[in-house]
C-alpha cells in the first residue's frame, strides 16, 4: 500500500477525492528497476498501470523497414517524474502497445492490472474518473506520435533536395 500523500502528487489522480484515493492506495505498491532494464514489450500482458515517482523510461515501437533489414526502434515518448504509463493494464485486450525501456534507474508507483479493473467495476464512478485520465494519457501519446511522424515526413522530404 502506498500512503494517499504520494498519489497527490500526480496529476493523473487530481481530479480523485480522498475516498477514492484510499481505495486506489490499497491496490498500489513501490517498485524500482535500474537502468536498462526492459519492463516490458510490445504484445505482453499488461499487469500494471504506472507513475512515476523517479527516473526515466522510454517507449519505443520498433518499425520493420523490410524483410532483409533488422527492425529500428522509434522512441514513441519518455516518460519522467509525475507522469504516467501502462494504459493498456485497463482498456481491452489488456496488452501493451509499445515496449517500455528504463534509460534510468526508476521508481514507480503500480496498479495492479486485475484489481483495478476489479475496482472500477464495482465502483463505476472512481472507473469513470480513471478512463477519463486514461483517455488523457493516450490523447496525449497521439499527439505525441504525431509530432513525431510530421518531423520524420518532413526530414525525409527535406533529405531528398
Amino acid at each position: 500500500m502506498v500512503p494517499i500523500s504520494a498519489l497527490k502528487e500526480f496529476a493523473f489522480l487530481k481530479d480523485f477525492n480522498d475516498d477514492q484515493l484510499k481505495k486506489l492506495a490499497t491496490l498500489a505498491s513501490e517498485e524500482k528497476y535500474t537502468a536498462g532494464t526492459q519492463m516490458y514489450q510490445k504484445g505482453d500482458t499488461a499487469r500494471g498501470l504506472y507513475l512515476m515517482k523517479e527516473g526515466k523510461i522510454v517507449l519505443f515501437m520498433d518499425n520493420y523497414m523490410g524483410p532483409h533489414k533488422p527492425p529500428m526502434q522509434v522512441t514513441v515518448d519518455m516518460i519522467t517524474k509525475g507522469e504516467s504509463m501502462g494504459w493498456s493494464a485497463v482498456v481491452e485486450p489488456y496488452v501493451y502497445t509499445l515496449g517500455a525501456l528504463c534509460v534510468d534507474d526508476a521508481q514507480l508507483i503500480a496498479f495492479d492490472s486485475f484489481g483495478l479493473r476489479k475496482l472500477m467495476d464495482e465502483d463505476c464512478a472512481l472507473g469513470f474518473k480513471i478512463m477519463q485520465a486514461v483517455a488523457s494519457v493516450i490523447s496525449l501519446r497521439l499527439t505525441h506520435t504525431r509530432i513525431i511522424l510530421v518531423g520524420e515526413r518532413g526530414l525525409s522530404v527535406l533529405t531528398e533536395y
